[in-house]
């Protein structure tokens, strides 16, 4: 066998041993930092050169041991799901083939694989005829969000920047919204003061009488509206903003409607969960991340646009080492210029269990979610959010007593390794703990150990 075979036997028994071993490690360690970086370059010392079995093996090794295993079926944390192995072997073949995506007729084939999955997804969404195309991640989709709002309401704008805008542009989203909006603020130039926080209401979701009476002050006051953010599944809470009343608003109000549906996208393949996303359709642009609800492995953005020439104004440049900048150039609309090819693992996942059955996992972790939410009503929690979304939030009456906090509950069962949640500020207000079932490996057993976990926690 050859050198690169060995490679690859390797790392094949690794996910292998991976999967079967899975359920018995740690969810979570705390290395020391120093003694973890003696240990990587005794490892890898780099003096010369080392099997690619042994490779593996070392690699795999200090990524086994040192690490939140995010894909641990009782890893109840933020969106960073359990991978399919389908994925996995797209993202391998994509590695291997190395396509450059800048422009359409270097890599042909990877780009039009990438484009199929990419239609079937938008037309999930009731988005036919989107301009679409991959991204690093949510963040980079919020981005060419703004970027086009810029060049599609602000003429001017491509040439002259924010100093040729008449007004100050403003971006409104609840104050549950994903924090890379503020960081979309300061790249673009506009400005933290740009992003405009809304009040949220009693379900956490944006308050839309609240957004009116802040598009109407921020205009007296010199501002000019530029885009509102929907957000389908908030990272606190997942839950979903009311996406019909927000786009009549936007349409009323002249301004970009986007919707950050990075994680609650997912719900488009769940028949019965589809309706969660109505007014989805009508957005100006939408993110929407196959690396958290379709579980394909970091990072699998997506954006989609019903407005192709505003990618065009926002991102078209002229080179001459490029072929000429038409509308088939990747380069042309893409926040990137080389690229690599990130949805071939994704059309592996979708192509292994057709988009049925991407949706059927998606909606068994629902499930899971919803018998997580009966188990603790039972042990005596609270729950404090409201979503069709396997997120849930909760709280004990240790919490509301002051005799306990969630920061110290959380760290009691995350220190004993067999599960891991989070604690989250809700409102700015509300201390409460949060467990999202991210994994489709996720059984009923783990949430029993779940709620084992949170007991000995509780009164140790």
């Amino acid at each position: 066998m050859s050198a690169l075979g060995e490679g690859f036997a390797a790392l094949a028994e690794e996910a292998e041993r991976l999967r079967a071993e899975l359920r018995d490690l740690r969810v979570a360690t705390r290395p020391d930092r120093a003694a973890l970086r003696d240990e990587v370059e005794r490892a890898f010392p780099l003096e010369g050169p080392v099997p690619l079995r042994r490779l593996v093996g070392e690699a795999a090794r200090i990524l086994r041991v040192h690490a939140v295993h995010v894909v641990h079926p009782r890893y109840f944390g933020l969106y960073n799901p359990s991978v399919r192995e389908a994925s996995v072997l797209g993202d391998a073949l994509a590695a291997l083939y190395n396509p450059q995506l800048a422009v359409w007729a270097h890599a042909p084939g990877a780009a039009e694989l990438e484009q199929h999955a990419l239609r079937r997804l938008a037309s999930a969404l009731g988005r036919d005829g989107d301009a679409a195309h991959f991204t690093s991640g949510g963040s980079e989709a919020n981005l060419t969000a703004v970027l086009c709002a810029l060049a599609h309401l602000a003429p001017g704008w491509e040439a002259g920047g924010v100093r040729a805008l008449r007004a100050r542009p403003a971006i409104y989203a609840s104050r549950e919204a994903h924090h890379s909006l503020m960081k979309v603020a300061r790249m673009t130039g506009l400005g933290g003061e740009a992003l405009r926080e809304v009040p949220v209401d009693a379900r956490l979701a944006l308050c839309v009488p609240a957004l009116e009476a802040r598009l109407a002050g921020d205009r007296a006051a010199g501002f000019s509206p530029m885009a509102v953010v929907g957000t389908a599944g908030t990272t606190s809470a997942g839950v979903v903003d009311p996406l019909p009343a927000l786009a009549e608003l936007s349409a009323r109000q002249g301004v970009w409607f986007h919707v950050d549906a990075a994680y609650g996208g997912a719900a488009a393949l769940v028949p019965r969960l589809r309706g969660t996303l109505t007014g989805i359709e009508r957005a100006d642009s939408v993110t929407f991340d196959a690396h958290k609800g379709l579980s394909v492995p970091m990072g699998a953005g997506m954006f989609f646009c019903r407005h192709p020439e505003a990618l065009r104004r926002a991102f078209a440049v002229t080179a001459t080492y490029m072929p000429s900048a038409d509308a088939a150039e990747p380069y042309t609309s893409t926040v990137e210029w080389s690229r690599r090819t990130i949805g071939l693992k994704v059309l592996f996942a979708l192509a292994e269990s057709g988009l049925a059955g991407a949706g059927a996992l998606f909606d068994e972790q629902c499930r899971m979610g919803d018998l997580l939410r009966d188990r603790l009503r039972r042990a005596g929690y609270t729950l404090v959010n409201d979503t069709p979304l396997p997120v849930v939030c909760f709280r004990h009456p240790d919490l509301a007593a002051g005799r306990l906090t969630a920061a110290a509950l959380c760290a009691r069962v995350v220190g004993r390794g067999r599960a891991w949640i989070s604690e989250v500020i809700l409102d700015g207000r509300l201390e409460a703990l949060r467990a999202c079932i991210t994994s489709h490996l996720t059984r009923e057993a783990d949430l029993d150990l779940l709620l084992e976990e949170l007991e000995a926690a509780r009164t140790a």
